[in-house]
């Protein structure tokens, strides 16, 4: 059972009904479970937006930080105490767009840390404007008219590096995005999980969806799983790594 991960008390969560955060949580501590972790063997280090919301519910150490800045936080956590599994579970709003600079020089350090990164393509806490990650013809609070630009190449960012373990999955292929979690964990050096993400509320619904079972079910149409690549394409899902 995954309930000693979890402060019990402050259920049910602040998260909209259908949100996919939720699930990318639960996943989570199913994650720490399968690799016996006790809870105090485990820190969370987030940031600020819907996502950062969740290192509150974990019932160990974690670390509420400011907007941006989750990365060197868990780095400096990290080096502090070699011995913990430090993990950032925030958003990309977050980790993308206001920490993106920490985003390229991390990986090139290689810190023993992994990073879930909750992609739902907005800032969905602050009303649901465009974000770095929002694709291209996106209609958000500061695109009505839909995005002109191209989504960052988070992958190719990771990748960049000497040493890498980059994972793409979303939160409807649910066993493989637990599987993504735990074979970052184990990684030794800084490890990537990007999790695909519905956000019904303040991005799904100005891109026509009625209901966060229709942005899942896109999510199980339109990604497939790729192994044994270099890089992944935009419509894979899969772990790319390097040594």
């Amino acid at each position: 059972m995954t309930e000693k991960y979890f402060k019990q008390e402050l259920f049910p969560t602040i998260w909209c009904a259908g949100c996919g955060i939720g699930l990318a949580v639960k996943e989570t501590a199913k994650a720490f479970k399968e690799l016996g972790l006790d809870n105090n063997q485990i820190s969370i280090v987030s940031g600020i937006g819907c996502s950062g919301r969740a290192a509150g519910y974990f019932n160990m150490d974690t670390i509420h930080g400011c907007h941006g800045r989750a990365i060197p936080v868990a780095e400096g956590l990290k080096r502090a105490n070699p011995k913990l599994n430090v993990i950032v579970f925030s958003g990309d709003g977050d980790i993308v767009g206001i920490g993106g600079n920490h985003l390229i020089h991390s990986p090139r350090r290689d810190t023993d840390i992994t990073v879930i990164c909750i992609n739902n393509q907005t800032y969905g806490l602050t009303g649901g404007q465009l974000a770095p990650t929002s694709a291209e013809g996106a209609v958000t609070m500061t695109s009505p008219f839909g995005s002109k630009y191209h989504p960052v190449n988070i992958q190719g960012l990771i990748l960049a590096n000497k040493r890498f373990f980059y994972a793409r999955t979303t939160v409807f292929h649910i066993d493989h995005m637990r599987k993504c979690i735990k074979e970052a964990m184990q990684f030794k050096g800084f490890s990537f999980v990007e999790i695909i993400t519905n956000c019904v509320e303040t991005y799904g619904k100005r891109q026509g969806y009625n209901n966060a079972y229709e942005m899942l079910m896109d999510y199980k149409k339109n990604f497939k799983m790729a192994s044994g690549k270099d890089r992944l394409e935009d419509n894979e899902i899969g772990i790319v790594r390097k040594e």
